[in-house]
């Protein structure tokens, strides 16, 4: 699916339904920023019946910018014909932990992915070590997504995130799976204090190490947990002035009730809710912004 890459965003462009389609219309942010964006992007499309109808159902309110499509999973083939046929933003939820649920998949690739899963679930370690032994298995099974979308989809995708996560860890990092030029999902971005110095500086050379060949968000963060509320609240501001990502997972009902209600509204106000997922090329690093989030990209 397309995605559109910005260096700046004088305008947002924000979904209308007619007749359960969603078009594009644009308009003037009433903030006056030129460069701030909110993302909010669904997980897991296509993983179930209930976690795509919800998404749907939010991306037709307009509180969903896009989503990150599942493959061999239960709902891939319908949420894939739903996405062409609503004109849906979705990019490659990479998924190495798992089991795939869809009948149809290429033989070997399950017993692949349990080995790859079992190194992953070993320690919290593991997933920021390389293991030349599941080298050939990582990238067999990110291989077999990476063609499986693009069977699905008509196209191979330009926007990779990870279930997880694990499109992170060192084996697919560093053993360069991931298609120089596409869009992926950086670390996320904490408050000073709540991360060690280990992990943080870990997380900026993985960063730094993307912004070379991907374009990326400022800001990455969770939806989660709602409290305390402030912490939205800066997320939401953090996006009058930079690209900022809010992850979703829908499945989860206390995530679907803020989205697919009117809570969202009163946290959002003037600020527009993109229609798209949006990147843009990461040139330096910045360390933080007004001490509230760290981001190093």
């Amino acid at each position: 699916m397309t995605v559109r890459g910005i260096h700046s965003v004088p305008e947002f462009v924000v979904p209308s339904v007619n007749d359960g389609h969603l078009e594009e219309r644009t308009v003037a942010s009433s903030a006056g920023t030129a460069a701030g964006v909110l993302i909010i992007n669904a997980d897991d499309w296509g993983r179930d019946f209930l976690t795509t109808d919800r998404t749907l159902d939010c991306l037709l309110r307009g509180t969903v910018s896009s989503v990150s499509a599942m493959v061999f999973m239960k709902d891939s083939e319908r949420s894939a014909a739903v996405a062409w046929e609503r004109g849906i933003d979705a990019g490659l939820h990479l998924n190495l932990t798992t089991p795939f649920s869809s009948l149809r998949y290429p033989a070997g690739l399950a017993e692949r992915q349990r080995n790859v899963a079992a190194y992953l679930r070993r320690n919290r370690f593991a997933q920021v070590v390389f293991n030349p032994l599941l080298a050939k298995s990582f990238e067999y099974v990110v291989r077999a997504q990476i063609d499986e979308y693009g069977r699905l989809y008509g196209a191979v995708p330009e926007r990779i995130d990870g279930h997880h996560h694990m499109h992170l860890c060192a084996n697919v990092i560093w053993g360069g799976l991931l298609p120089s030029g596409t869009t992926v999902r950086r670390n996320f971005s904490f408050q000073p204090g709540e991360k060690s110095l280990w992990n943080r500086l870990y997380r900026q050379a993985v960063d730094c190490h993307l912004a070379r060949s991907h374009r990326m968000t400022d800001y990455f963060l969770s939806l989660v947990p709602f409290d305390p509320r402030s912490r939205l609240q800066q997320a939401f501001s953090l996006a009058r002035q930079h690209v900022v990502e809010l992850e979703a997972h829908l499945v989860n009902a206390h995530e679907y009730r803020f989205l697919a209600g009117d809570e969202i509204f009163r946290y959002t106000k003037d600020l527009r809710i993109a229609s798209r997922y949006v990147a843009k090329a990461n040139g330096q690093a910045k360390s933080y912004f007004r001490g509230t989030f760290n981001s190093f990209v």
